[in-house]
């Protein structure tokens, strides 16, 4: 059980929708403390209230094309502490990846119909707000298998699925679980990663937000 109650800002730009977010949010623990239809609007109030997660529809006012993922960049570089969870009705590897490219720590993205399920939604809102990743399973797929890959195709096909389970931030606990392989099992196909896409140990380890970046890059989403 999380005890620390989320503080949320929320953006999206139908009414309904929005409202029946910031019922679901507060019935599960969250502190909506604004919301916002539009990306100006959005921006304003991660200001003034530095949220722990700014939740982020990707298609906004007034085009309705990348307003939101261009506030989400934006928040990035303006209120580093600030987690994001973005949501797409469908897959948008590009702009995925254009959120990525900073760092993949304190980031989601997550499809709407994931979104209405509320114990995924408040998992995924913990987990950036602690600085891990959440990223559909869709969103990884596309963003793996889209472009130009070299170390990527090196990775076995239970490689690759322990890397798609890593970028959705399981850890090797959960994969195990989830794969239904011993968790050595799992170390053992991480490290194989971790080689295969020249990822040395260091003293400051954080080799599994690399390999995700890696493949990312690679992909030319």
């Amino acid at each position: 059980m999380i005890d620390k109650q989320l503080r949320v800002v929320l953006a999206e730009d139908s009414v309904i929708l929005r409202e029946g977010m910031v019922e679901l949010l507060i019935a599960r623990g969250c502190a909506v403390v604004a919301t916002a239809g539009t990306a100006p609007e959005l921006l304003a109030a991660v200001a003034a209230h530095r949220p722990d997660v700014a939740v982020v529809d990707v298609r906004m006012p007034p085009t309705h094309t990348d307003e939101g993922i261009r506030a989400a960049i934006e928040i990035r570089a303006t209120a580093p502490g600030v987690g994001i969870l973005v949501f797409s009705q469908h897959v948008e590897t590009a702009w995925a990846a254009r959120l990525l490219a900073g760092g993949a720590a304190g980031i989601g993205y997550l499809l709407k119909e994931r979104v209405a399920r509320t114990s995924e939604l408040v998992d995924a809102l913990h987990r950036v707000a602690t600085g891990g990743t959440a990223l559909d399973p869709e969103i990884v797929n596309g963003l793996m298998h889209g472009g130009r890959r070299s170390r990527v195709d090196s990775l076995t096909t239970r490689e690759r699925e322990v890397l798609e389970l890593m970028a959705q931030g399981h850890s090797n606990r959960s994969i195990a679980g989830l794969l239904v392989v011993s968790e050595r099992a799992v170390e053992k196909h991480v490290a194989s990663v971790f080689t295969k896409f020249d990822l040395p140990a260091t003293e400051a380890d954080n080799r599994r937000v690399k390999a995700v970046l890696a493949y990312l890059a690679e992909t030319g989403a």
